[in-house]
């Protein structure tokens, strides 16, 4: 993460894993088209399987700048997505210790959280499964990682669903999406309530 002068984030270092047939690389796609297309950002992203592209713990990583990406390349991400336990095991030892993780919670089992590493857990796969179709799990997850982190506009995400999703399908995805983000916005509305109640304790 590099902030400017001024004080604002200028570039954001992600990774979004899990296992093959999850949707994972289509997450890179869709955050960074959203973000290159309709926020007025600088993006790429790269991707990576491991021996079975099916199965295997599988990751895409995304920079995102206000200027122009010279090193298109993660070296430490400040934000890591984990949708299936060997995912987390592969990639957690590489996100900062400032860093953000976000975890399918009923898929994935963390350590405690190392340094000042902030955990946000979504029953991505379960949302997805209500709906109708496990397969949308990335989806919620991307409605939840848009709400928490607010790197990306949720009607940009929306906007760049077609084409990257198949057109019969993308009503269903949008409502998963929606299902996402509205958690998002109630765990953070949950954590900013407990710290209040924390620290009206503490007076």
């Amino acid at each position: 993460m590099i902030i400017n002068s001024t004080g604002e984030l200028t570039m954001t270092e992600i990774r979004f894993s899990g296992f093959g047939g999850q949707g994972i690389i289509r997450c890179g796609l869709i955050t960074g088209k959203a973000l290159a297309l309709y926020d007025n950002k600088h993006a790429t992203m790269n991707q990576s399987f491991g021996p079975e592209a099916r199965g295997s713990a599988c990751s895409s990583q995304l920079v995102v700048s206000d200027d122009r990406v010279l090193y298109p390349y993660i070296t430490k991400p400040e934000i890591l997505v984990s949708m299936s336990q060997e995912a987390y095991d592969k990639y957690e030892p590489e996100l900062r210790e400032d860093g953000l993780l976000i975890i399918d919670k009923d898929l994935v089992k963390p350590n405690p959280p190392r340094g000042k590493i902030k955990i946000y857990a979504v029953p991505a796969t379960r949302f997805a499964e209500e709906l109708g179709n496990r397969i949308i799990a990335n989806l919620v997850m991307l409605g939840f990682f848009t709400a928490v982190t607010k790197l990306v506009k949720p009607e940009s995400m929306k906007k760049a669903l077609p084409g990257l999703v198949p057109d019969r399908f993308l009503e269903l995805n949008i409502k998963a999406f929606d299902k996402g983000y509205e958690y998002g916005l109630q765990t953070l509305e949950e954590e900013k309530t407990g710290a209040t109640k924390a620290k009206a304790k503490k007076k």
